[in-house]
C-alpha cells in the first residue's frame, strides 16, 4: 500500500471503528477553504471534528505526533465554519484516531479530546 491508499483505508477503518462505538458519521473528508476533515461524527449532542492519522507500522513515531500545531489551527478553523453553517449551538470536541498495521493487522487508538 502507499501512504495514499493507506490514508484512505485508515480513514475506512476509523469511520467504522466510531459507528461501531455508538457515534453517527456526519462527513467524510467534509473540505472548506481553511481546509479538510477526515470525520465529522456526533456522539450523543456533541460534534466530534476527526483527525485520523495512518501508518504503516508504528515503530519510529505515533501517528499522533502528525498533528503539529498547524494542522491543529487548520481544524479548529474548519470546525468554526462547519458549526456556523450546520449547528451552531452544538458542543464540540476534537478527537485523533490513530490507525496502524502490525502482523498483517489493523490497530486502532482513539484519542478523545486530542487537543
Amino acid at each position: 500500500m502507499d501512504s495514499h491508499e493507506t490514508a484512505r483505508a485508515g480513514e475506512r477503518i476509523a469511520a467504522q471503528y466510531l459507528s461501531q462505538k455508538g457515534c453517527t458519521i456526519l462527513r467524510r473528508n467534509w473540505r472548506c477553504p481553511h481546509g479538510e476533515v477526515d470525520i465529522i461524527a456526533q456522539e450523543g449532542d456533541t460534534i466530534l471534528f476527526v483527525e485520523v492519522k495512518a501508518r504503516h507500522h508504528i515503530g519510529y513515531a505515533l501517528p499522533r505526533e502528525a498533528v503539529d500545531e498547524r494542522k491543529q489551527a487548520r481544524l479548529r478553523q474548519c470546525a468554526d465554519l462547519y458549526l456556523n453553517l450546520f449547528c451552531p449551538e452544538a458542543p464540540c470536541r476534537f478527537d485523533v484516531i490513530e490507525v496502524w498495521w502490525q502482523s498483517g493487522r489493523a490497530h486502532v487508538r482513539w484519542l478523545r479530546e486530542a487537543f
